[in-house]
């Protein structure tokens, strides 16, 4: 009894009990220290340049926009087709950047990752809306269906794709672009379509098979046009 009772007092002592739970509670803040510095990205141009902007800066602004407003309106036109709306997308995302100036996350997703998220999904809401006239397209989309002998130029072969690509399912034809014509890891275009790595995987997939059979009956078509009399 007397060794069980002293064995309590000293399990129980208050100073050796803090002891314990101070060494506890560091080892537990180093921890959550370096799982946030494992999870932090180092900071990049653009994220110096968007703490200038946070702070009014408006050189560091336009050197932010001479940086990223042609790709900005680039992937703006491959998503839309259309000249007039792709400088639109383009220069409402400039200004966004500036109106929500301060807002930005240093050290989270990158700014790029960002900026193709927000140019996605305003394409996306704009092919959704109706529209009751297009006329002012993007150059090389044409509209008729080019001769035998246009078929071996690059600009024309260019133009037939273009077109196909035109006809593809929305998200199938983003992750395309967002993938082939942009460059981007399938880990970048899930980040910027908000999706999993597998589900951009399956768009792919069935994006390109798509792709295929739409090329075949244009091919198909071409060919037909000037073999019937």
């Amino acid at each position: 009894m007397a060794h069980a009772a002293a064995s309590g007092v000293q399990s129980a002592n208050p100073d050796q009990w803090d002891d314990k739970q101070t060494v506890s509670e560091e080892r537990h803040e180093d921890k959550g220290a370096e799982n946030r510095q494992a999870a932090a990205r180092p900071l990049d141009e653009d994220d110096l340049l968007l703490r200038l902007v946070a702070q009014n800066s408006e050189a560091a602004f336009r050197v932010l926009v001479e940086r990223h407003v042609d790709r900005s309106y680039a992937l703006a036109l491959r998503l839309l087709g259309n000249v007039a709306d792709a400088e639109d997308v383009a220069q409402d995302v400039m200004l966004r950047i500036w109106s929500t100036r301060g807002r930005w996350q240093e050290g989270k997703a990158r700014f790029t990752t960002w900026l193709y998220r927000v140019i996605t999904n305003r394409c996306i809401d704009l092919r959704r809306r109706p529209r009751t006239e297009d006329m002012d397209k993007a150059p090389d989309m044409a509209d008729d269906k080019p001769d035998a002998l246009s078929m071996v130029h690059r600009d024309e072969i260019k133009t037939l794709l273009e077109c196909a690509m035109q006809q593809l399912p929305e998200q199938q034809r983003t992750a395309l672009i967002l993938s082939y014509t942009d460059d981007l890891s399938n880990p970048e275009v899930a980040e910027i379509m908000d999706k999993s790595v597998s589900s951009v995987e399956s768009l792919l997939k069935r994006g390109r098979q798509n792709l295929r059979e739409l090329l075949r009956k244009s091919e198909g078509t071409i060919v037909d046009s000037f073999t019937k009399d």
